[in-house]
């Protein structure tokens, strides 16, 4: 398992070295789960990469609430565009309804999008405190913002703040994965999930992406 991944112009970007616990976390699992133990070797070219700030990554969560990846980066090349090709707290504040709605947004993403900005921009978010905080707080500051549930803070935990030990039971993705390698495809209740995941602690994170991988062999990305 290489920890270092291959420079591309596309990947410039992007984080280019695996978490610092991923190794460790692989070896463990394979270890711990016999599903894992197969899993991992085969996608194991790759790692859990990370790009972005904190505002732009739940920014595009919201904005791709609903819809598909090709409607969301579309209507997200329309924002960027309508805030001078960089989407900050300031620049959408700056931005009146009409244009936000002009970009694509739907009325309510409209609302949560400007409330998300105004949290960042009047200091009512503790962003530069959040990496001192554990999982569950961090998920609850950011569940107060509309627009942003546990999934969405979830995601933003597993992929801007790459934290180890994320289990996010509302995914579909990771449900659908646990039913195929583990219940032979047979439907999964969140708590037969949790009982399969409780073998993954403390690297539910890698565990999850690996279990997307299976179902989707290129990386995911958020």
């Amino acid at each position: 398992m290489t920890a270092v991944k291959e420079k591309t112009a596309a990947e410039s970007i992007l984080q280019e070295v695996a978490p610092d616990y991923w190794e460790q976390a692989c070896k463990e699992l394979m270890k711990q789960d016999r599903i894992l133990k197969k899993i991992i070797p085969k996608y194991g070219s790759g790692f859990l990469v990370t790009r972005g700030d904190a505002f732009n990554t739940l920014a595009r969560s919201i904005v791709g609430q609903q819809i598909s990846v090709a409607a969301a980066q579309s209507v997200w090349n329309r924002v960027l565009a309508a805030s001078k090709k960089k989407v900050t707290p300031k620049n959408i504040l700056a931005l009146t309804i009409e244009e936000l709605r002009a970009a694509g947004l739907s009325g309510r993403k409209v609302e949560y999008i400007r409330d998300l900005a105004d949290h960042f921009d009047s200091g009512r978010l503790h962003a530069n405190q959040w990496k001192d905080m554990d999982d569950e707080s961090v998920i609850k500051e950011l569940s107060s913002i509309r627009g942003i549930g546990r999934w969405t803070a979830e995601m933003f935990l597993i992929f801007n703040m790459v934290r180890p030990n994320i289990l996010p039971l509302d995914d579909v993705g990771l449900i659908k994965a646990i039913s195929l390698n583990y219940f032979s495809g047979e439907p999964v209740s969140r708590h037969e999930a949790r009982e399969v995941a409780a073998n993954w602690a403390p690297w539910r994170t890698v565990a999850t992406w690996y279990m997307w991988r299976s179902i989707d062999p290129i990386p995911v990305e958020y």
